[in-house]
Order: structure tokens, then C-alpha cells, then sequence
């Protein structure tokens, strides 16, 4: 580096050139000063960068977050719209199937009241038909007995004639009419339910009365036909109406027609057989049901006296004194009791495996070894635990302070619940 300077010669300025060197120094500080400035300038850039980057990250967070959001409420809102969707279809459903029943019980109530209407339609039908019938029967009767008496009394009044006693021609009349009063009189009795027998009796006394009387008459003042004729006609009016009394009383009483008879006696036969059928199906059944229990405790106590010898032989000894000719379920018990003293699925080897699986089970919780499981409970109880043995107190060794690592906060957590559970169990 050259320096010029201005010196005066007799008064008069005269330039020099002086030659300068670097100041090391100086330049060492100007980098320095650069590059702290380039560093900081660097140190900016980088953390306006930093809080740029930070910023869009933190707004594509933001709106990855409200997309997210969005889209949570838009699953929501789908599955809100399907549950309410499908609740409306169950319920319309119901609703369905409750009008489907309704509309079921509808129309079987309206079959069930047609089918009632047309019962009861049938069945006036049918009471109809047979008062129609009871009616002309009844009217066929009357007029069939009308028309006996017209062709009886002739021969029965020409029998009763004589001159000089007319008014013994009415007689006729009252053997005729007699039994038509006297029959009646028994229908009178059949609808008021008093006895009615005597009434038909004395109708058929006076209507073979005054038959004998045409037949006699007939023979002896007409021919045979006559006589068997009238004789006849006085007979059948007569028998003709109390027909149709015998069955007004048969259907008052409600007796049975020859027909129903037979019908209700091959029922009665069937139901028999079926009943004699399901009784023999029944013993069979028991029979099969006795001997299927016979096998089973049969093997049953072949199994226990091959399992069980001693306990077996017992049980007959019990059985003998006690009576009884088998070994029952409470000898079993007794002598399971007495010989390994334990009841029946229980003993001193099942007590042994049970107690093993345990101990494994309790191994495995505590993932530890199995060989390693004391058969106490407090075999893992260190010198610095509290004691669980009764008894005189041991005296524990010296310690002194330092000798054991202090244990961890979980540890002594662990072993202040371990001391306390031992202290449970043992109290």
C-alpha cells in the first residue's frame, strides 16, 4: 500500500510517497465483523425460513386438521343420517308387521264372525227344518187319527144300536174319544215333566178295547175284512200318535237314536284300543327306561370297583350292615369318606395336582419360573421386609448403611403392597 504526504521545501508544498504495510489485526476484525454479520444475517434468514416453514407447516396442519374435522363430521353426519335411516326402517317395519297383524286379525276376526254367522244361520236352518218337520209330523199324526176314528166308529156305533136304547150309540164315542183325551193328556204330562206312563197305558187299554170290539161286531154282523179292518183303524190312530209322543220324549230326554248308539260305542272302542295302545307304549317305555338304569349302574359300579377296590369293598361292608342290597349314592359317600376322607371327586392326589396348578398359575401372573416358587408364600420376602413368622423374633443381621442399593420408587411401591398382602394372608 503506497501513502502520499505533503512536505514543504523552502517554504514550497512538496508531495512524498511513503510506503505503508497491512494491519493484520484490523483485517482479522473485519472478517470477524463479516462474517458474524454474514452469520447473523444467515441466523435470520435461516429462522425467518424456520418461522416460514414453521408457519405454513402449522397452517397445512391446521387445514389437514379442519379437512380432518370436516370429514369426522361428515362420517358423523353420514352415520347419524344411516342409524336415523335405519331406525325409520325398523320402525317401519313395525309398523308393517303391526298392520300386517292387525289386518290378519281383521280378517280372522271377520272369518271367524262369518263362519260364526253362517253356524248360526245353518243351525236356525236347521231348527227351522225340523220344526217343519215336528209340525207336519205332528199334524200327519192328528189327521191319520182322525181318519181311523171315522172308519172305526161305524162298526162300533152299529154294534152299541138299539132301538129302544138309543144313547147307547154315543158309546163308541167315549172309547174313541177317550183315547184321544187320554193321549192328550199324556203329551200334557211329557210337556210339563210329570210322569206320563199311566196315560199311555190307559190310551192303548181303551184303543184295543174297541178294537176287540169292531173285530168281534165285524165278524159276526159284516165280513172278515171289515172287522180286521176297523179293528185295525182302532188300533193304529191310536199308535200312530203315540209315535210321535215316544219321540218328543226321546228328544226331550236326549236319548240316542240306534245309529248314535253304535257310533258312540265304536268311539268308545277306539278310544279304548288308543288307551291300551299309549299304556303298552308307556310300559315299554319304563320297561326300556328300567333296564337301560340297570346297565348304567351296572358298569357304573363295575368301574368303581375297578377304580376304587378299597373304597368299594368298604361300601359293601356298609351296605351289608346297613342293610341294604346295593351299594347306594350315600353308602359311596361314607365310604369315600372313611377310606380316603374326602367325598366323592375329591382326594389327597387331586388336592396335590390342584395345588401344583396353582403354583404354576400364580407363576405365570407373576412371570417368573416355575422352579423357582417357594411352596410358602413368603419365600421372596427379603431381610428388609417385615416379618410374617409367628414365633420367637430372629435377630437379623448387622446392616449398616450402604450396604444395599436403595431400591426405586416402583420397587418400594411393589414391596410395601407385597408386605401388606403377606400380612393379610397370614392374619
Amino acid at each position: 500500500m503506497t501513502a502520499t504526504s505533503v512536505e514543504k521545501v523552502n517554504g514550497t508544498p512538496v508531495a512524498s510517497h511513503a510506503e505503508h504495510r497491512y494491519d493484520p489485526v484490523a483485517l482479522a476484525e473485519a472478517e470477524a465483523i463479516r462474517k458474524r454479520a454474514e452469520a447473523e444475517a444467515q441466523a435470520l434468514r435461516i429462522e425467518a425460513e424456520g418461522k416460514a416453514k414453521a408457519a405454513e407447516i402449522a397452517a397445512q396442519a391446521e387445514a389437514e386438521q379442519i379437512r380432518l374435522d370436516n370429514e369426522k363430521q361428515r362420517i358423523a353426519n353420514e352415520r347419524t343420517a344411516l342409524r336415523f335411516r335405519r331406525e325409520q326402517a325398523v320402525e317401519e317395519a313395525k309398523i308393517a308387521e303391526a298392520n300386517t297383524k292387525k289386518n290378519a286379525a281383521e280378517r280372522a276376526d271377520e272369518a271367524a264372525r262369518k263362519e260364526a254367522q253362517a253356524e248360526e244361520q245353518a243351525a236356525e236352518d236347521e231348527r227351522e227344518k225340523q220344526e217343519k218337520s215336528a209340525d207336519s209330523w205332528r199334524l200327519s199324526a192328528k189327521g191319520f187319527y182322525a181318519v181311523c176314528q171315522v172308519v172305526a166308529l161305524p162298526v162300533q156305533i152299529h154294534a152299541f144300536w138299539n132301538p129302544h136304547a138309543p144313547w147307547l150309540a154315543a158309546a163308541p164315542l167315549v172309547l174313541e174319544g177317550g183315547a184321544f183325551v187320554v193321549q192328550r193328556g199324556a203329551r200334557a204330562a211329557v210337556d210339563e215333566r210329570r210322569p206320563y206312563w199311566h196315560y199311555r197305558l190307559i190310551a192303548w187299554f181303551l184303543a184295543f178295547l174297541a178294537a176287540g170290539i169292531n173285530l168281534g161286531h165285524g165278524l159276526e154282523a159284516f165280513d172278515l175284512w171289515t172287522a180286521l179292518a176297523t179293528a185295525f183303524c182302532s188300533v193304529a190312530g191310536p199308535g200312530v200318535d203315540d209315535l210321535y209322543e215316544h219321540g218328543r220324549i226321546r228328544k226331550r230326554d236326549g236319548k240316542q237314536t240306534r245309529k248314535e248308539r253304535k257310533a258312540a260305542e265304536k268311539e268308545a272302542k277306539r278310544l279304548a284300543s288308543e288307551k291300551a295302545a299309549e299304556e303298552a307304549r308307556r310300559k315299554k317305555e319304563k320297561e326300556a327306561a328300567d333296564k337301560a338304569a340297570a346297565e348304567t349302574a351296572k358298569s357304573l359300579a363295575e368301574t368303581r370297583a375297578k377304580e376304587f377296590p378299597k373304597v368299594w369293598e368298604h361300601a359293601l361292608k356298609l351296605a351289608a350292615d346297613l342293610g341294604e342290597t346295593r351299594v347306594t349314592e350315600a353308602i359311596w359317600k361314607r365310604a369315600k369318606l372313611d377310606v380316603d376322607g374326602a367325598l366323592p371327586g375329591e382326594s389327597a392326589e387331586v388336592f396335590r395336582m390342584r395345588n401344583a396348578a396353582e403354583a404354576r398359575v400364580e407363576a405365570a401372573r407373576q412371570k417368573k419360573p416355575v422352579n423357582t416358587v417357594s411352596k410358602t408364600m413368603n419365600a421372596q420376602r427379603a431381610n428388609q421386609m417385615p416379618r410374617g413368622q409367628r414365633g420367637p423374633a430372629r435377630k437379623p443381621p448387622a446392616r449398616r448403611r450402604g450396604d444395599t442399593a436403595p431400591y426405586v420408587n416402583a420397587a418400594r411401591k411393589q414391596a410395601a403392597i407385597a408386605a401388606k398382602d403377606a400380612s393379610q394372608k397370614e392374619a
